[in-house]
């Protein structure tokens, strides 16, 4: 992401985890100039609001579940008119118990009740068992 937007853009990097924060840290923020470590939990956007200035783009890559209930809450509060999401969906981290596409299906919706317009789906198997990539525009 760091070299996607160059020096013209931020990354805005939250994290919740103190040794995962340390390592990001110690391998990327001291390297890059655009990158904004945040340490935080990504479930309470209001936390860190004061930090973070509206984005074009939100990459949402974390193990919970409500996987896309969290990037939409975060949307609300940082996303710009019109703006992107990327959120990497790991089924098993969202509902062991069912099928990883019916999974899929219940995050799209949310992002859809959202007023999220769904663009394009990737499962990203073989890479990736029970995960797929979800690009999604806020309208």
């Amino acid at each position: 992401m760091s070299d996607i937007v160059q020096t013209e853009g931020r990354v805005y990097c939250v994290e919740f985890a103190q040794r995962s924060m340390r390592e990001l840290i110690d391998t990327l923020c001291q390297y890059r100039s655009n990158v904004y470590p945040i340490l935080s939990d990504a479930r309470m956007p209001e936390k860190y609001k004061s930090l973070v200035s509206p984005v074009d783009v939100i990459y949402c890559d974390i193990a919970q579940s409500q996987q896309a209930k969290l990037l939409a809450d975060n949307a609300d509060v940082f996303l710009k008119p019109n703006g992107f999401a990327l959120i990497a969906i790991k089924s098993r981290s969202v509902d062991v118990t069912m099928e990883p596409v019916d999974v899929f299906k219940q995050e799209v919706k949310v992002l859809q009740r959202r007023a999220f317009e769904i663009l394009q789906t990737v499962r990203l198997e073989p890479y990736e068992k029970d995960h797929a990539m979800i690009l999604a525009r806020r309208s």
